[in-house]
Protein backbone atom coordinates (compact mmCIF):
# COMPACT_ATOMS: atom_id res chain seq x y z
CA UNK A 1 0.00 0.00 0.00
CA UNK A 2 1.37 3.41 -0.97
CA UNK A 3 2.07 5.84 1.86
CA UNK A 4 0.23 9.12 2.25
CA UNK A 5 3.20 10.89 3.82
CA UNK A 6 6.97 11.03 3.41
CA UNK A 7 8.27 12.25 6.74
CA UNK A 8 11.71 13.69 7.35
CA UNK A 9 13.07 16.24 9.81
CA UNK A 10 12.51 19.97 9.73
CA UNK A 11 15.29 22.54 10.04
CA UNK A 12 18.49 22.55 8.03
CA UNK A 13 18.57 19.97 5.25
CA UNK A 14 21.35 17.69 4.06
CA UNK A 15 22.09 15.66 0.96
CA UNK A 16 20.96 12.35 2.44
CA UNK A 17 17.32 13.25 3.10
CA UNK A 18 17.14 15.29 -0.11
CA UNK A 19 18.29 12.34 -2.20
CA UNK A 20 16.07 9.97 -0.21
CA UNK A 21 13.19 12.29 -1.06
CA UNK A 22 14.11 12.08 -4.75
CA UNK A 23 13.72 8.30 -4.68
CA UNK A 24 10.56 8.27 -2.60
CA UNK A 25 8.72 11.03 -4.48
CA UNK A 26 9.33 9.15 -7.73
CA UNK A 27 7.85 5.97 -6.29
CA UNK A 28 5.06 7.65 -4.34
CA UNK A 29 4.19 10.81 -6.29
CA UNK A 30 0.89 11.34 -4.45
CA UNK A 31 2.46 11.27 -0.98
CA UNK A 32 3.03 14.59 0.78
CA UNK A 33 6.44 15.47 2.18
CA UNK A 34 6.18 16.43 5.85
CA UNK A 35 9.22 18.05 7.46
CA UNK A 36 8.78 17.86 11.22
CA UNK A 37 10.28 16.79 14.53
CA UNK A 38 6.87 16.43 16.17
CA UNK A 39 6.77 13.01 17.91
CA UNK A 40 3.39 12.33 16.28
CA UNK A 41 4.87 12.66 12.81
CA UNK A 42 8.25 10.98 13.27
CA UNK A 43 6.82 7.77 14.72
CA UNK A 44 6.41 4.80 12.39
CA UNK A 45 2.91 4.30 10.99
CA UNK A 46 1.17 2.45 8.17
CA UNK A 47 0.45 5.70 6.31
CA UNK A 48 4.02 6.99 6.10
CA UNK A 49 7.68 6.45 5.31
CA UNK A 50 9.87 8.06 7.97
CA UNK A 51 13.52 8.75 7.09
CA UNK A 52 16.53 10.52 8.59
CA UNK A 53 14.55 11.05 11.78
CA UNK A 54 12.66 8.97 14.33
CA UNK A 55 15.54 7.28 16.14
CA UNK A 56 14.86 3.80 14.75
CA UNK A 57 15.45 1.56 11.76
CA UNK A 58 12.84 -0.98 10.73
CA UNK A 59 12.45 -1.52 7.01
CA UNK A 60 9.21 -3.46 7.46
CA UNK A 61 7.72 -0.55 9.42
CA UNK A 62 9.04 2.00 6.88
CA UNK A 63 11.27 3.90 9.30
CA UNK A 64 14.83 4.60 8.15
CA UNK A 65 16.93 6.56 10.62
CA UNK A 66 20.66 6.15 11.16
CA UNK A 67 21.43 8.49 14.07
CA UNK A 68 20.57 6.10 16.91
CA UNK A 69 22.82 3.69 18.77
CA UNK A 70 22.97 0.37 16.96
CA UNK A 71 22.23 1.98 13.59
CA UNK A 72 22.63 -0.43 10.67
CA UNK A 73 25.99 -0.80 8.94
CA UNK A 74 26.97 -2.11 5.54
CA UNK A 75 28.47 -5.59 5.33
CA UNK A 76 31.96 -4.03 5.32
CA UNK A 77 31.20 -2.03 8.47
CA UNK A 78 30.76 1.34 6.79
CA UNK A 79 27.82 3.43 8.01
CA UNK A 80 24.62 4.21 6.20
CA UNK A 81 22.93 7.56 6.00
CA UNK A 82 19.21 7.68 5.30
CA UNK A 83 20.03 7.80 1.58
CA UNK A 84 21.94 4.52 1.72
CA UNK A 85 19.07 2.85 3.56
CA UNK A 86 16.44 4.16 1.18
CA UNK A 87 18.62 3.17 -1.80
CA UNK A 88 19.05 -0.34 -0.41
CA UNK A 89 15.34 -0.93 0.09
CA UNK A 90 13.77 1.21 -2.66
CA UNK A 91 16.57 1.70 -5.20
CA UNK A 92 15.67 -1.23 -7.44
CA UNK A 93 12.06 -0.01 -7.73
CA UNK A 94 13.33 3.49 -8.45
CA UNK A 95 15.44 2.19 -11.33
CA UNK A 96 12.45 0.30 -12.69
CA UNK A 97 10.48 3.55 -12.56
CA UNK A 98 13.24 5.22 -14.60
CA UNK A 99 12.87 2.46 -17.24
CA UNK A 100 16.33 0.97 -16.72
CA UNK A 101 16.28 -2.39 -18.57
CA UNK A 102 15.55 -5.26 -16.19
CA UNK A 103 18.78 -7.05 -17.08
CA UNK A 104 20.81 -3.97 -16.06
CA UNK A 105 19.04 -3.01 -12.83
CA UNK A 106 21.27 -4.96 -10.43
CA UNK A 107 24.46 -3.64 -12.02
CA UNK A 108 23.21 -0.05 -12.18
CA UNK A 109 22.04 -0.28 -8.56
CA UNK A 110 25.45 -1.53 -7.44
CA UNK A 111 27.33 0.97 -9.56
CA UNK A 112 25.35 3.93 -8.23
CA UNK A 113 25.72 2.62 -4.70
CA UNK A 114 29.51 2.51 -4.80
CA UNK A 115 30.15 5.68 -6.79
CA UNK A 116 27.33 7.97 -5.61
CA UNK A 117 25.37 6.69 -2.61
CA UNK A 118 28.28 5.55 -0.45
CA UNK A 119 30.15 8.89 -0.67
CA UNK A 120 26.98 10.68 0.49
CA UNK A 121 26.61 8.18 3.35
CA UNK A 122 30.19 8.68 4.46
CA UNK A 123 30.06 12.47 4.21
CA UNK A 124 26.86 12.57 6.27
CA UNK A 125 28.58 10.49 8.95
CA UNK A 126 31.63 12.73 8.99
CA UNK A 127 33.90 10.31 7.13
CA UNK A 128 36.01 11.35 4.14
CA UNK A 129 36.99 8.68 1.64
CA UNK A 130 40.74 8.50 0.89
CA UNK A 131 40.08 9.07 -2.80
CA UNK A 132 38.13 12.24 -2.00
CA UNK A 133 40.49 13.65 0.61
CA UNK A 134 41.81 16.30 -1.75
CA UNK A 135 38.35 17.57 -2.73
CA UNK A 136 37.19 20.71 -0.98
CA UNK A 137 34.17 19.74 1.09
CA UNK A 138 32.25 22.76 -0.14
CA UNK A 139 32.57 21.52 -3.72
CA UNK A 140 31.27 18.02 -2.99
CA UNK A 141 27.65 17.29 -3.85
CA UNK A 142 26.59 17.34 -0.16
CA UNK A 143 28.43 20.63 0.32
CA UNK A 144 26.89 22.22 -2.76
CA UNK A 145 23.36 21.14 -1.82
CA UNK A 146 23.79 22.63 1.63
CA UNK A 147 24.72 26.02 0.13
CA UNK A 148 21.07 26.20 -0.94
CA UNK A 149 19.91 26.56 2.65
CA UNK A 150 18.40 29.96 3.49
CA UNK A 151 20.58 32.55 5.22
CA UNK A 152 20.64 32.37 9.02
CA UNK A 153 18.76 35.68 9.33
CA UNK A 154 16.06 34.95 6.73
CA UNK A 155 12.91 35.43 8.79
CA UNK A 156 10.48 34.26 6.12
CA UNK A 157 8.41 31.48 7.70
CA UNK A 158 8.52 29.52 4.45
CA UNK A 159 12.23 30.05 3.77
CA UNK A 160 13.36 26.56 4.84
CA UNK A 161 10.51 24.80 3.07
CA UNK A 162 11.06 26.76 -0.13
CA UNK A 163 14.80 26.15 -0.04
CA UNK A 164 14.29 22.42 0.60
CA UNK A 165 12.06 22.02 -2.45
CA UNK A 166 14.39 24.08 -4.64
CA UNK A 167 17.30 21.89 -3.53
CA UNK A 168 15.18 18.78 -4.09
CA UNK A 169 14.82 19.60 -7.79
CA UNK A 170 18.60 19.92 -8.12
CA UNK A 171 19.24 16.71 -6.17
CA UNK A 172 16.75 14.94 -8.46
CA UNK A 173 18.70 16.05 -11.54
CA UNK A 174 21.98 14.77 -10.08
CA UNK A 175 20.62 11.36 -9.11
CA UNK A 176 18.88 10.83 -12.43
CA UNK A 177 22.07 11.85 -14.24
CA UNK A 178 24.08 9.35 -12.18
CA UNK A 179 21.64 6.58 -13.07
CA UNK A 180 21.84 7.59 -16.73
CA UNK A 181 25.65 7.49 -16.65
CA UNK A 182 25.72 4.00 -15.12
CA UNK A 183 23.08 2.68 -17.52
CA UNK A 184 24.90 4.19 -20.50
CA UNK A 185 28.14 2.57 -19.34
CA UNK A 186 26.53 -0.86 -19.56
CA UNK A 187 25.15 -0.16 -23.03
CA UNK A 188 28.57 1.04 -24.14
CA UNK A 189 30.29 -2.08 -22.80
CA UNK A 190 28.22 -4.24 -25.15
CA UNK A 191 29.16 -2.10 -28.17
CA UNK A 192 32.84 -1.89 -27.19
CA UNK A 193 33.07 -5.64 -26.65
CA UNK A 194 31.79 -6.21 -30.18
CA UNK A 195 34.26 -3.67 -31.57
CA UNK A 196 37.15 -5.35 -29.74
CA UNK A 197 36.18 -8.65 -31.34
CA UNK A 198 36.10 -6.98 -34.76
CA UNK A 199 39.51 -5.36 -34.20
CA UNK A 200 41.21 -8.69 -33.64
CA UNK A 201 44.94 -8.16 -33.12
CA UNK A 202 44.92 -4.59 -34.40
CA UNK A 203 46.18 -1.97 -31.91
CA UNK A 204 43.49 0.43 -33.15
CA UNK A 205 39.92 0.09 -31.89
CA UNK A 206 37.21 1.56 -34.13
CA UNK A 207 33.93 2.49 -32.43
CA UNK A 208 30.69 3.51 -34.16
CA UNK A 209 30.46 6.70 -32.08
CA UNK A 210 32.04 8.34 -29.07
CA UNK A 211 31.33 6.37 -25.89
CA UNK A 212 32.97 5.24 -22.62
CA UNK A 213 35.37 2.47 -23.55
CA UNK A 214 38.22 2.09 -21.03
CA UNK A 215 36.38 -0.21 -18.60
CA UNK A 216 35.28 -2.52 -21.39
CA UNK A 217 38.81 -2.61 -22.80
CA UNK A 218 40.12 -3.47 -19.35
CA UNK A 219 37.46 -6.15 -18.79
CA UNK A 220 38.31 -7.74 -22.12
CA UNK A 221 42.00 -7.84 -21.25
CA UNK A 222 42.71 -6.12 -24.58
CA UNK A 223 46.17 -4.93 -23.61
CA UNK A 224 47.25 -4.75 -27.24
CA UNK A 225 44.99 -1.80 -27.97
CA UNK A 226 46.77 1.57 -28.07
CA UNK A 227 44.38 4.00 -29.77
CA UNK A 228 40.66 4.47 -30.41
CA UNK A 229 39.00 6.09 -33.41
CA UNK A 230 35.37 7.03 -33.99
CA UNK A 231 33.26 9.48 -35.99
CA UNK A 232 32.60 12.81 -34.29
CA UNK A 233 30.00 14.95 -35.97
CA UNK A 234 31.34 15.82 -39.41
CA UNK A 235 34.88 14.60 -38.71
CA UNK A 236 36.74 11.74 -37.01
CA UNK A 237 38.55 11.51 -33.70
CA UNK A 238 41.72 9.65 -32.65
CA UNK A 239 42.48 9.24 -28.96
CA UNK A 240 44.63 7.35 -26.51
CA UNK A 241 43.59 4.91 -23.77
CA UNK A 242 44.16 5.96 -20.17
CA UNK A 243 46.06 3.51 -17.98
CA UNK A 244 43.44 3.86 -15.23
CA UNK A 245 40.63 6.10 -14.03
CA UNK A 246 43.03 7.71 -11.58
CA UNK A 247 45.54 9.04 -14.09
CA UNK A 248 45.72 10.89 -17.38
CA UNK A 249 48.75 8.81 -18.44
CA UNK A 250 48.09 6.86 -21.63
CA UNK A 251 49.15 3.51 -22.98
CA UNK A 252 50.69 5.48 -25.83
CA UNK A 253 50.86 9.19 -26.69
CA UNK A 254 50.31 10.64 -30.12
CA UNK A 255 53.55 11.67 -31.91
CA UNK A 256 55.39 14.55 -30.26
CA UNK A 257 55.82 16.32 -33.62
CA UNK A 258 52.01 16.72 -33.90
CA UNK A 259 51.52 18.41 -30.53
CA UNK A 260 49.51 21.63 -30.74
CA UNK A 261 49.34 21.71 -34.54
CA UNK A 262 46.29 22.15 -36.73
CA UNK A 263 45.29 22.57 -40.36
CA UNK A 264 48.02 22.84 -42.97
CA UNK A 265 50.79 22.69 -40.37
CA UNK A 266 49.59 19.32 -39.09
CA UNK A 267 49.06 18.00 -42.61
CA UNK A 268 52.63 18.94 -43.48
CA UNK A 269 54.22 17.39 -40.40
CA UNK A 270 52.11 14.21 -40.40
CA UNK A 271 51.97 13.79 -44.16
CA UNK A 272 48.23 13.05 -43.89
CA UNK A 273 45.90 15.15 -46.08
CA UNK A 274 42.78 15.91 -44.06
CA UNK A 275 44.48 15.94 -40.66
CA UNK A 276 42.95 18.90 -38.81
CA UNK A 277 44.06 19.03 -35.16
CA UNK A 278 46.22 17.51 -32.46
CA UNK A 279 45.96 18.62 -28.83
CA UNK A 280 49.21 19.85 -27.32
CA UNK A 281 48.76 17.18 -24.63
CA UNK A 282 48.94 14.51 -27.39
CA UNK A 283 45.89 12.60 -26.18
CA UNK A 284 43.45 13.47 -28.98
CA UNK A 285 43.59 14.37 -32.65
CA UNK A 286 41.06 14.85 -35.45
CA UNK A 287 40.75 14.47 -39.21
CA UNK A 288 38.13 15.14 -41.83
CA UNK A 289 37.65 11.54 -43.02
CA UNK A 290 37.86 7.95 -41.83
CA UNK A 291 40.73 7.23 -44.21
CA UNK A 292 42.67 10.20 -42.85
CA UNK A 293 42.13 9.23 -39.23
CA UNK A 294 43.17 5.64 -39.98
CA UNK A 295 46.36 6.93 -41.57
CA UNK A 296 47.06 9.05 -38.48
CA UNK A 297 46.31 6.10 -36.20
CA UNK A 298 48.73 3.86 -38.11
CA UNK A 299 51.45 6.50 -37.87
CA UNK A 300 50.78 6.90 -34.14
CA UNK A 301 51.07 3.13 -33.63
CA UNK A 302 54.40 2.99 -35.49
CA UNK A 303 55.73 5.91 -33.45
CA UNK A 304 54.63 4.28 -30.20
CA UNK A 305 56.12 0.93 -31.12
CA UNK A 306 59.39 2.57 -32.15
CA UNK A 307 59.54 4.52 -28.88
CA UNK A 308 59.00 1.35 -26.83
Amino acid sequence: MAPDYLVTHSGGFHADELLSSVVLTRLFPNARIVRSRDPHWIAAGPDRVVYDVGGAFDADAWIFDHHQRGAPLREDGQPYSSFGLIWKYFGHEYLEALDVPAEHINDVHAGCDSSFVLPVDLADNGIVRPDAAGVMSGLSLPGLLETLKPAFDDTNAEAETNAFHAALAIARAFLQAQVSVNAAQLRAETLVAAAIADAGSSPVLELPMGMPFRKAVQKAGADHLLFVIHPRGQDWSLGGIRLSEDTFDLRADLPAAWAGLSGAALEAVSGVPGATFCHKGRFIAAARTRSAILAMANLAVKAAQTAS
